[in-house]
């Protein structure tokens, strides 16, 4: 009796995770059209709606795509979105992976330097004479991809002991390094002259210049990225347990981290490289996906990817009309509800160890 009941209420969950899943599908569809639609300009949302399924191939409304409107919708806002919504995916999964590696709920993205290291090769690139042409060249977002991975692979080097890859060693390697790359980054800020403001604008993370050829190297990335990590979904589970248990079912422990660090990683790196540094996407939203939904990762996963697209194109949309015309740093209103929620978690976490 006992075992049937079991079955009948995981039969209900799935089919509650799969509603879920659906529906929030359908809720980042609607996302999409009503924040490309919102504005400076005023464009309806049945006439965005129509613009944008008329570039949907064999389908013709009629719209007017080279009117002011569709213009507008179609070079100028909807990459923004659709980058906004890349870089929340990519945050949310790398996150989740990272919670699911590390056991704990408070790790995020650039725990063991991927931000540090992207802030330091972006500045650099701000620092170069051909700063100006790079940026629209891609210097920037080169220097700071390149800059994440050179970061991780030396936190990595610096943990590894032997074929083993203590948790705790990455974790203080990466803390100590990403302290380090701070510093550096703090000074070359301040000595920066007449470029300070815009890398501490790329620091606080926009999307202002987003544009489509952005989006063509980012989105490859990312989805490519989490749906190789999505296929771990069942060892991450075991590696819940411990790593001991998970090496006698079969899990290889040590290269399972390794390689979806490696993914996870790239992930970060390709989000943060044109957009800046974005926190608490990572933390926030696996967290909250994982109270509501359970701590299955092949659920927990795809279920990040679209909290996290829902999360930041929200966040991107408050960030360019609630100071309109002044644009906020996507950065500060990430900030602004993540840290409360942060809080809570170590209040929560505290409350649970004592």
């Amino acid at each position: 009796m006992g075992s049937e009941n079991n079955r009948m209420a995981a039969a209900v969950q799935h089919r509650f995770r799969l509603a879920s899943f659906i529906g929030l599908f359908l809720l980042l569809a609607l996302v999409i059209v009503m924040a490309t639609s919102v504005g400076s300009v005023k464009i309806p949302l049945g006439e965005t709606y129509r613009i944008l399924v008329d570039h949907l191939p064999f389908i013709h409304l009629g719209a007017e795509r080279s009117s002011a409107a569709g213009i507008i919708i179609w070079d100028i806002r909807l990459p923004r979105v659709l980058l906004a919504g890349t870089v929340g995916m990519g945050l949310a999964v790398a996150g989740a992976t990272y919670q699911g590696l590390f056991r704990n709920p408070l790790a995020d993205p650039y725990l063991i330097g991927v931000a540090q290291g992207a802030a330091l090769g972006a500045v650099i690139g701000f620092l170069m004479p051909v700063a100006g042409l790079g940026a629209t060249y891609g210097l920037i977002p080169a220097l700071a991809f390149a800059g994440a991975l050179a970061s991780v692979m030396m936190v990595y080097s610096l943990a590894r002991v032997g074929k083993m890859l203590p948790v705790s060693t990455l974790i203080l390697a990466g803390v100590a390094l990403g302290a380090l790359l701070g510093a550096i980054v703090a000074y070359l800020t301040i000595t920066s002259g007449s470029v300070m403001r815009s890398i501490v604008f790329w620091l606080s993370g926009s999307f202002a210049l987003s544009q489509w050829s952005e989006l063509q190297v980012v989105l490859p990335i990312v989805l490519a990225g989490s749906m190789f990590i999505m296929a771990f979904g069942r060892p991450l589970n075991i590696m819940q347990l411990d790593e001991e248990q998970a090496q006698q079912l079969g899990v290889n422990v040590e290269r399972l981290k390794v390689v979806l660090l490696i993914v996870s990683t790239l992930i970060t790196a390709a989000a943060v490289s044109f957009v800046g540094i974005i926190g608490f996407v990572g933390i926030i939203v696996p967290h909250a996906v994982r109270l509501i939904w359970g701590p299955d990762h092949r659920f927990l996963l795809p279920l990040s990817m679209l909290c996290g697209a829902i999360f930041l194109i929200l966040g991107d949309l408050l960030a360019r009309t609630l100071m309109a015309p002044t644009e906020i740093p996507i950065g500060v209103i990430t900030a602004m509800a993540g840290a409360p929620f942060f809080l809570y978690l170590l209040r929560r976490k505290a409350r649970m160890l004592f």
